[in-house]
């Protein structure tokens, strides 16, 4: 009577062991999909990282040959920095 009671108890445990087991391999296969997505993403993001910095890179060297060409020309020229200049609001009150 002991015995077929305690093997009971003994199967119930195992069982419920295995669904635990079964939960967490389905947790895992879940966070590995995520895992898997946010590496995607970041590589995609870092692709077009390079690519942005690329295209400043050109721009930048446009503007400097576009301002080596007005300078051999002669051309009057006044260059404002952008980000010392204050923002002054023209509209009339």
């Amino acid at each position: 009577m002991i015995k077929k009671r305690l093997c009971r108890e003994y199967i119930e445990e195992i069982k419920r062991l295995e669904l635990s087991v079964r939960e967490l391999e389905e947790e895992i296969i879940e966070l590995r999909m995520q895992l898997r997505k946010k590496t995607e993403e970041v590589t995609s993001l870092s692709i077009e990282n390079t690519s942005l910095r690329h295209k400043v890179d050109l721009l930048e060297r446009r503007e400097r040959q576009i301002l080596e060409f007005l300078k051999k020309l002669k051309v009057p020229l006044v260059l404002v920095n952008e980000e010392e200049f204050e923002d002054i609001d023209f509209s009339e009150e």
